[in-house]
């Protein structure tokens, strides 16, 4: 029994090492070939409405879903498949760039700022969007500029680059703000909410979603000063797959010069959502219409 339960046990530990050296392989393999072998892509998302998030039935949707979902259309025509199966995986801000490092995701789909520090750890699609950072608070504190900041605790979400918008702004201003870290976005909302906090802040357009979910959006108030200009937002990819993200970019090129363009825009960003039951009201700014009608990477 000793000797057949130690066999079992060897044998085991070959099919785990075997498992976990398949496992490595595929990863290891250019993303493109992988696609084409497994019939799978890998997708990152968010609770970051409306870019991308999940309905109450279970289905994940969004402006950045919906591009993404083209962008394999054009893959699989690319690849000379018949079909290409999207798997979803859920990430957050914090762990975005280590799921696409161990091979979790093969893009995120959401809405990540393209910045000067972060195309050192992860390569960005063409830019599907252009947002500047401001601060949400509580409509009767009257907050509206950055001065009215001053010696007050700010709200900020782990993992944004939010974070290090507010560092700067308060050494730049020497303001003494406080700064407090939160999980997630909708944490840091929460803050400003229960009066832990006295400000939020964040991408301009995630904080009038937020707005527009809460119970009474009356009682919030968006800053009048931003925070920083408008700033790129893309697509994240692993670093040095050159071949996906070349794909990804041409497919992308494709469908922002495409007709249907406006029309996806509109209908996350103008339209009434009937996935959230709100209207943002956002029409696009002249800077995402340059940036679409002319798409560049960003060196």
């Amino acid at each position: 029994m000793r000797r057949f339960l130690s066999k079992l046990l060897i044998l085991n530990t070959a099919l785990l090492a075997l498992a976990l050296d398949s496992a490595a392989a595929d990863f290891t393999k250019p993303t493109l070939e992988r696609i084409k072998e497994t019939g799978k892509i890998r997708i990152g998302y968010g609770v970051t409405a409306p870019f991308s998030f999940t309905t109450t039935d279970g289905q994940v949707v969004g402006y950045s879903i919906d591009l993404c979902r083209r962008v394999t259309e054009k893959l699989k025509t690319r690849l000379k498949m018949d079909d290409i199966q999207i798997e979803f995986v859920p990430r957050t801000p914090s762990n975005r760039v280590q799921l696409l490092n161990d091979g979790s995701i093969d893009i995120e789909c959401n809405a990540s700022t393209n910045t000067v520090e972060r195309r050192k750890s992860a390569t960005f699609s063409l830019s599907h969007f252009y947002g500047a950072t401001r601060y949400v608070s509580l409509a009767k504190n009257q907050l509206e500029t950055l001065a009215d900041l001053k010696g007050r605790s700010v709200g900020v979400a782990l993992g944004t680059v939010n974070v290090n918008d507010i560092n700067e702004i308060n050494r730049a201003r020497k303001l003494n703000i406080s700064v407090v870290p939160a999980d997630t976005l909708k944490g840091a909302f929460d803050m400003v909410t229960d009066g832990r906090v006295s400000a939020f802040a964040m991408d301009e357009v995630l904080l009038s979603t937020m707005i527009a979910q809460s119970q009474n959006p009356a009682e919030y108030r968006i800053s009048t000063e931003k925070v920083t200009d408008f700033q790129p937002v893309g697509f994240m990819m692993r670093l040095n797959d050159t071949e996906f993200a070349s794909a990804a970019n041409e497919a992308l090129g494709e469908i922002y010069k495409s007709p249907e363009m406006p029309d996806i825009y509109k209908r996350w960003f103008e339209d009434s959502i009937p996935e959230l039951g709100v209207s943002i009201k956002m029409p696009m700014s002249e800077t995402l219409k340059n940036a679409l009608a002319n798409p560049v990477p960003i060196p």
